[in-house]
């Protein structure tokens, strides 16, 4: 539960206003860093490498886009309008913009925070097109005794009314897949088949959803066959370790390269992030160890 609290704080504190999305100047930054950079001769270019900012909070942001760029990761997920100039500084892009939700419980499947999400939502697409990026994240927000066909009603009411705007900026609404039995319980969008649902009645090339490996492996497991089977719905990737959601090594349970290897054979051009809590004293250098893991 730990982990939880700390995304939910780490998110909540990067929700910035539209006054201060005003005040970045982002009109004259740089393209996004896939056009600026090419793949260090380490690594083998098959794989679009990201990192949660949250997961290294304890670090200031420069010095973990300078240890990315060594690393040859080539964005920094889970930062808003504020942090977008640092990571343009390094040539990174920010392959998961987020700042619009509210949190992580209160989403689009209740009514009564459409209000409140369509004004942000509405504020920022336009912002995250001006800065040359694409993904925005949301949520489905707790069930609260939903059934899963009010939870989807209620999404596609949520949500139908901003894909227009989204479509006009070439911006996609990426919801999060995350897991109900440990970290976010009652969260209603904890199934891969939910959210693919939802996608198919919103109907839009601009509502897609995150993969989050480590959530769905709790959840459903099966990761490789339901990725396979339901990757034209996946925009995103995440991974962690399962259990803890510490360090991709030998302790955990799933096989990264074999996972890797099946999202390239989709044929998907995105990114996949770490997202993992890291335990070492040296935590650029599991961060280094995942990415090294994962570049197949």
């Amino acid at each position: 539960m730990a982990a939880t609290w700390n995304r939910r704080a780490a998110l909540k504190g990067l929700l910035t206003s539209t006054a201060a999305v005003g005040t970045l100047g982002l009109a004259g930054a740089a393209a996004p860093a896939e056009k600026l950079t090419a793949m260090p001769a380490a690594l083998k270019g098959n794989i679009r490498h990201s990192v949660c900012r949250w997961c290294f909070a304890d670090l200031p942001l420069e010095q973990l886009c300078a240890a990315a760029k060594e690393m040859g990761i080539r964005g920094i997920d889970l930062v808003g309008p504020q942090d977008w100039p640092t990571l343009k500084k390094y040539g990174l892009d920010s392959p998961m913009c987020n700042g619009a939700e509210i949190n992580l419980t209160d989403g689009f499947n209740d009514p009564q925070f459409h209000a409140r999400l369509q004004k942000q939502y509405t504020e920022l697409i336009p912002q995250v097109a001006k800065a040359s990026y694409r993904n925005l994240i949301c949520f489905s927000g707790s069930r609260r005794g939903k059934t899963d066909e009010q939870g989807w009603a209620n999404c596609v009411a949520g949500l139908k009314p901003l894909l227009k705007l989204a479509e006009q900026h070439n911006v996609v609404l990426v919801m999060e897949l995350l897991n109900s039995k440990i970290d976010h319980p009652d969260y209603q969008c904890d199934r891969t088949a939910w959210g693919v649902e939802l996608a198919k009645r919103l109907g839009s090339e601009h509502f897609k959803l995150l993969y989050d490996i480590y959530h769905m492996q709790i959840n459903e497991g099966d990761v490789i066959r339901t990725l396979t089977e339901f990757h034209p719905y996946i925009a995103h990737y995440h991974t962690a370790g399962v259990p803890g959601r510490h360090e991709l090594n030998d302790a955990q349970e799933l096989n990264y390269p074999a996972i890797m290897r099946a999202i390239q054979a989709t044929g998907f051009k995105g990114y996949v992030a770490q997202e993992f809590i890291p335990t070492q004293p040296d935590k650029l250098a599991s961060l280094r160890q995942a990415v090294q893991l994962c570049d197949v």
